[in-house]
């Protein structure tokens, strides 16, 4: 059998249309601009989109830290100081107003209110409570924008951090790092366009799984899924050419594959061919860049002892909130950091103390080293979780040990840097941080005041797949938080 001919019969109608208007084009484009077009194309690896952004930016590049498992919004943010009256009474049936809660408490005999045991005070000129948990966060307090009231659909970890990271439930969406590299592209030719570091966590609790879905491209072009690169070890598997292989060798043997790669793409049209094509090439530079990326000897010490002790250990979440600085710096688009082990059903004092012990410290000092450096006012840096954790006790109920469950109702999540207006507070709620009584922010609002902050309107920034024009943010209306932007 010939392949091609087989792959040309299983091509749809649309396709081969789709293919032939885009082929003709390009050969259309390719004879009026000339040499020009293809100067243009080498010059620059990640080129963004036509018209993109769609208007002048407030930040270029964005540093997305996730702390995978959910934080507890009542033990870092949402100040509820009259809980302590609450201390172990039953949740008011007209609180819950019969929302749906997870299978793991739903079988308890009671619901416990848990006041948080850690102490709050007010920090910087915009007074900001902050608990005891975030003595160096409280430091830049106003360079935050806090918002208290994001809300989610999901309550389970999985369709969770799928949504917020993709903005669909269902997976096999593009992730917002994609996007934003498919749309906007990146200044750096020898770094990926966006990266993802997955640093190691201190709690002892099992974490959650973390899927590639939340850094894939899904139906974007696969050359736009994020690179991760490893937390112990070579941060790329395989970065330094074999025994007796020479640059030179490495890319006279790419060059030759390049050229085999773009004939089987001009022969059969698979966009995935393109994608290797890139791929190749891709790493290629990056045996370069990678290891003068992750050198960090040229440091001044008074920056890494501002990161902290642990940044010297590689896959830490200091040392990568220190190469997340390195990426931006480099033009690298999109850097997104996961932190795991923030699910704390139980044994949450000693845990959620582990967790800020990691991430305090990194966290106050990446928006100093940005500010420091000029890059705060360009970078856009965002902190949050999945969704939020219950007021009520998981299990037994102490004075000083207690747990949580899910809680999609409202969370707490901050923005800094990239025109994002510093010192200010968005939304309350209720006296149990339960519901939501002023200015709900739904997760997709949130994605598309991220977008706007980068330049680009959420509601014009489409993808055609499956005969629909797909959207970070969905089909549903969402609105860009105008109130926290400078």
């Amino acid at each position: 059998m010939d392949p091609i001919f087989e792959s040309q019969l299983l091509q749809t109608r649309r396709q081969f249309f789709g293919d032939a208007g885009l082929r003709l084009g390009g050969l259309a484009l390719a004879c009026m601009m000339g040499d020009r077009a293809s100067a243009a194309a080498s010059a620059r690896v990640h080129p963004p989109l036509p018209g993109f952004p769609n208007f002048a930016p407030k930040a270029k590049s964005i540093i997305y830290l996730h702390m995978n498992g959910a934080p507890s919004q009542l033990d870092l943010w949402d100040y509820k100081p009259g809980l302590k009256e609450q201390f172990d009474k039953d949740l008011p049936d007209s609180i819950r107003n019969g929302q749906r809660i997870t299978t793991m408490t739903s079988g308890q005999a009671r619901l416990p209110v848990a006041p948080s045991m850690f102490n709050f005070s007010q920090h910087g000129k915009c007074g900001r409570w902050v608990s005891e948990l975030l003595p160096h966060t409280a430091k830049v307090v106003d360079d935050i924008a806090l918002i208290k009231t994001v809300h989610t659909n999901a309550i389970n970890h999985d369709p969770a951090c799928t949504f917020v990271m993709t903005g669909s439930e269902v997976p096999g969406k593009a992730s917002l790092g994609s996007w934003l590299a498919y749309g906007l592209g990146s200044e750096n030719n020898d770094l990926p366009a966006f990266v993802v570091l997955t640093p190691t966590w201190s709690a002892k609790a099992n974490a959650q799984a973390l899927f590639t879905r939340m850094w894939n491209s899904g139906f974007l072009p696969g050359r736009y899924t994020g690179v991760a690169l490893r937390s112990t070890g070579d941060p790329v598997l395989y970065i330094q050419n074999p025994d007796g292989v020479s640059s030179g060798a490495r890319r006279t043997m790419l060059d030759a594959l390049a050229k085999l790669n773009q004939r089987g793409f001009e022969r059969m049209g698979d966009p995935d061919i393109q994608t290797r094509i890139a791929q190749y090439e891709m790493a290629f530079r990056m045996q370069t860049s990678v290891p003068e990326l992750v050198d960090t000897a040229r440091e001044p010490q008074s920056v890494l002892d501002m990161y902290g002790p642990e940044v010297k250990k590689s896959g830490t979440f200091a040392s990568s909130a220190l190469l997340a600085r390195r990426l931006v710096e480099r033009g690298v688009r999109v850097v997104q950091i996961l932190h795991r082990g923030w699910d704390q059903h139980g044994n949450l004092p000693s845990e959620i103390r582990a967790q800020c012990s990691d991430t305090d410290q990194p966290v106050s000092a990446l928006i100093q080293d940005l500010k420091q450096r000029g890059l705060l006012d360009s970078t856009l840096v965002v902190w949050g979780g999945e969704f939020g954790r219950t007021v009520y006790s998981q299990g037994k109920l102490t004075a000083d040990n207690y747990g949580r469950d899910h809680h999609p109702k409202c969370f707490s999540m901050f923005m800094a840097g990239g025109g994002v207006k510093g010192g200010t507070i968005y939304g309350e709620t209720d006296d149990f941080s339960y519901n939501i009584v002023e200015n709900p922010v739904h997760l997709n609002d949130l994605n598309a005041t991220i977008l706007h902050c980068m330049g680009i309107a959420h509601d014009r920034f489409t993808f055609k797949y499956q005969g629909l024009d797909q959207r970070l943010t969905g089909v549903e209306p969402s609105k860009v938080v105008k109130d926290i932007i400078a």
